[in-house]
């Protein structure tokens, strides 16, 4: 772990500091501001919401490290940590096709180690701020993108199924799933952290965390559209370069999962998740001819330019694979999220 984080811990970040500030909030019948949406647990407490991080960085984790290396997290960094006393185990790796992506540039090899490790200090980072309230790694389902591209309309289900592993396009595509639903939740779970976790730096470290998210963000959608170009693509649709067409297909169905709302912020000050057009968050070549005319390279609202939030549902609906309310688990977590965010209540 860097000098940073390694600082941050020692001095915000503490087990003692974490555990004695993450006192339990009353959150029967809570809403989440403008969206409406009620939080999937009738209580809650920082430890909670960061623990919820911690699943999803689980994921994104292996994803990557699967990319860069063809082998994941390591055991000591999965299981749970010492003096635990949570009902949670610990789970596997489903690795379907997921091996390290061959025929890669030394640059895109150099990406793909970069991104691999800061998700992985991510892990650690939470696991060493959470102390022995870190939770293990719930089972991860890395053959799920199968059935969710042929969901997205990507494939259909006589045909092989889409290995994001296969090559760098491919691997983009699945970065493309990840890095937009991991920075809408960071900002979504933002309005969660109790005062007494503002206090001790829990918004600043998560705040932290989405800066690099976006960061990856923003690097998928630039290398999408940038191969786009240099292949002789005019559109995001052209043949010549199908993945920001691909990507595009991805977004549409979040849009669908996410019960008709997709993740943009609400019209007012807030930017809390509420319904907004699916449009707004697709891969476009289109440069802007003016000063008001935003591009949608970015994943952010065209009025304020804001990057979008989902609650805590919207992006289990995303990572289960399923819209239905009540779901507890599926998709990229088969058996259910170590979280009492787990099940799907709007």
């Amino acid at each position: 772990m860097d000098n940073k984080l390694n600082s941050f811990i020692d001095k915000a970040l503490s087990r003692r500091s974490f555990l004695a500030g993450a006192g339990s909030v009353a959150a029967a019948g809570l809403v989440l501001g403008a969206s409406e949406t009620k939080v999937a647990a009738a209580s809650y407490g920082d430890t909670d919401i960061l623990n919820f991080a911690l699943n999803l960085e689980y994921l994104e984790a292996q994803f990557y490290l699967y990319a860069a290396t063809g082998k994941g997290l390591a055991a000591s960094e999965t299981t749970a940590p010492s003096g635990y006393t949570g009902s949670y185990t610990a789970g596997t790796v489903i690795p379907g096709n997921a091996a390290a992506v061959p025929g890669l540039t030394t640059a895109q090899q150099q990406i793909l180690n970069e991104i691999a490790y800061e998700e992985g200090q991510h892990v650690n980072f939470l696991r060493t701020a959470l102390g022995s309230a870190a939770v293990p790694m719930p089972t991860i389902d890395l053959s799920f993108f199968g059935p969710l591209a042929v969901a997205a309309g990507i494939y259909t289900s006589s045909q092989p199924a889409f290995n994001p592993f296969a090559s760098f396009d491919a691997f983009l595509i699945g970065a493309f799933i990840f890095e937009d639903v991991g920075v809408t939740a960071y900002a979504g779970a933002a309005p969660l952290i109790s005062a007494a976790g503002v206090a001790a730096g829990y918004l600043n470290a998560a705040a932290g965390i989405m800066a690099v998210e976006a960061y990856h963000a923003a690097y998928v959608r630039t290398s999408l559209t940038g191969r786009a170009i240099a292949a002789g693509a005019t559109t995001p649709t052209s043949s010549v370069y199908p993945y920001c067409g691909i990507a595009n297909q991805v977004a549409a169905l979040r849009a669908t999962l996410t019960v008709g709302n997709s993740g943009a912020p609400s019209t007012g000050t807030g930017n809390t998740g509420a319904a907004g057009s699916s449009t707004s968050v697709e891969v476009n070549l289109a440069v802007p001819t003016t000063l008001t005319t935003p591009s949608t390279i970015v994943a952010a609202d065209s009025t304020r330019a804001l990057g979008f939030a989902r609650t805590v549902n919207q992006v289990l609906h995303i990572v289960y694979g399923s819209p239905t309310v009540g779901v507890a688990s599926g998709g990229f977590f088969k058996t259910g999220m170590n979280s009492i965010f787990a099940t799907t209540t709007a």
